[in-house]
């Protein structure tokens, strides 16, 4: 929801910044680089206990997730290699810091970890049915937990060190926007014309007909006997 409808905006106001990294060399691919090193500090952040700074450290991670599209425009290497890579290194992003979390919740319940990583496991999902439904020509964006929602509201936890709540939440809406777009794609799938069927009675015209039985012993070609030749009288 955030990302489809403030990123573009985001995207536009930061334009200025992104010039100006790329008049300094950075590429598209070394912001990409850095926000995956933020996520592996931030992680390692909230794994230690430091829920405060790890704030910083989550802001850090999901700033050059803006700003490299622009950065990439400016340079003229926006393409499909540069969305690939920023969305992989995006789910390991994903991946280290709800692992980071899962670290830090380990000492106050041997339960508490599963819910950490079944937010993890959601949010994989999501991301793939967009991934699958785009592959197949349909789209799955939209929905009230994107990656962007799940930034800020993780944001909002680890401020006020109401982690479990926050992460129940993020567990409902995910699996919400999960359900969302599975029927988003399911609609688009189901109203698509099925393809048209062959007439009745319509045989291909090369399909040699089958062999009757005995057909092959029919065809068989007799060897025919010579005939013997009378001899005539006369001289030998």
């Amino acid at each position: 929801m955030l990302d489809r409808r403030w990123r573009a905006n985001a995207e536009r106001a930061l334009e200025p910044v992104g010039r100006g990294l790329h008049a300094i060399g950075v590429t598209a691919d070394g912001l990409t680089i850095f926000g995956l090193v933020a996520a592996a500090g931030t992680a390692a952040l909230i794994a230690n206990g430091n829920l405060v700074l790890a704030v910083f450290g989550l802001i850090l991670t999901g700033l050059p997730d803006v700003l490299d599209g622009t950065v990439a425009r400016q340079s003229g290497t926006a393409g499909a290699r540069g969305a690939f890579f920023d969305s992989v290194c995006d789910r390991v992003a994903d991946a280290l810091v709800l692992g980071g979390v899962a670290w830090h919740l380990a000492g106050g319940g041997s339960e508490l970890p599963v819910l950490a990583l079944a937010v993890l496991a959601a949010s994989m999902l999501i991301s793939y049915e967009r991934a699958k439904a785009e592959a197949l020509g349909f789209q799955a964006r939209g929905g009230v937990m994107e990656r962007a929602e799940r930034m800020v509201l993780l944001g909002v936890g680890l401020a006020f060190n109401v982690l479990v709540p926050v992460l129940w939440l993020m567990l409902a809406l995910t699996v919400l926007t999960a359900v969302h777009r599975f029927v988003m794609v399911w609609r688009q799938a189901s109203a698509e014309p099925a393809p048209p069927a062959a007439p009745p009675g319509d045989t291909p015209t090369d399909a040699a007909p089958a062999p009757e039985p005995g057909g092959l012993r029919n065809l068989r070609v007799r060897r025919s006997r010579p005939r013997r030749v009378r001899r005539v009288s006369g001289r030998r």
